[in-house]
């Protein structure tokens, strides 16, 4: 299977993964002839009040736009400063509580100002059956918790246009069924690795294991089946098709995962 360049290694450690699956106005109409002109809403010689703002813009659009932050909204500092310096792009993936097998999943970009802003998301999904873990072991069917590099990717379909490195391979197919009865065919349609225990730079069908066997490995962000993972973050097939297309690799872009509250510390 093909050998690629990607990004580099996993960026937090005590974040250890569990094995794959079985294997997102009208304009005011003008005034009649008969009504007055409006005064000048300009303001007179000597008054220090900003001008009005342009016309047209309703209040409502103002609100409902992205504000960029000096920080990832829900991510306090502890797990910010797991974030390298050179990342402009964060995929953040988590759930309410430590057991919960539900996951939001929202992309942000960060300007040259250092602010952050939604770009993508929020796309709701599934995370591993017993929730997450800062201490995987193989086989424990919860998800890690950590900071983590997204370089490469792959499938069993043709590539939707993503700028990542992508190995489309039929290894990928699938079939039998997940922890709640569902299908799983499909589910590895289109796959994002991620960076733990794992080479970056090869397929995500590589087998290769840096901290051992013992650790679990495999860990993609997938297609939904409809129902909690072993480890993987699974999110609905379009919203992935539309991730993938949105990763940028020249913004060495990383995913924060884990329960709400451990990602705000």
């Amino acid at each position: 299977m093909p050998v690629r360049k990607g990004a580099p290694a996993l960026l937090s450690a005590g974040t250890l993964c569990a094995a794959l699956l079985l294997s997102g106005c009208a304009s005011p109409a003008p005034p009649s002839p008969a009504a007055p002109v409006p005064a000048s809403s300009a303001p007179a010689a000597g008054d220090s009040r900003p001008a009005p703002g342009p016309p047209g813009r309703a209040a409502n659009d103002l609100a409902s736009a992205p504000v960029p932050a000096p920080r990832i909204p829900g991510i306090g500092p502890a797990t910010h400063a797991l974030v390298p310096d050179g990342t402009t792009q964060v995929l953040v993936a988590t759930g309410p509580t430590a057991d919960s097998s539900t996951a939001t999943v929202t992309l942000y970009r960060r300007d040259r100002a250092g602010r952050w802003t939604e770009t993508a998301g929020p796309w709701r999904g599934h995370n591993a059956l017993q929730g997450w873990t800062d201490d995987h072991t193989a086989g424990d069917l919860r998800s890690p918790i950590g900071v983590f590099r997204i370089g490469d990717a792959g499938g069993l379909l043709p590539d939707p246009g993503s700028r990542l490195p992508y190995d489309q391979d039929d290894q990928f197919e699938i079939s039998g069924t997940g922890l709640s009865g569902e299908p799983l065919e499909g589910s590895f349609d289109h796959v994002i690795a991620i960076d733990y225990n794992r080479v970056p730079g090869r397929t995500p069908l590589d087998q290769e294991r840096p901290l051992g066997e013992e650790k679990g490995g495999g860990v993609w962000i997938h297609v939904d089946h409809g129902g909690p993972t072993q480890a993987c973050i699974a999110l609905d097939r379009e919203a992935l098709r539309e991730l993938l297309r949105a990763l940028d690799p020249a913004a060495e872009p990383v995913v924060v995962m884990g329960p709400a509250p451990v990602l705000a510390r």
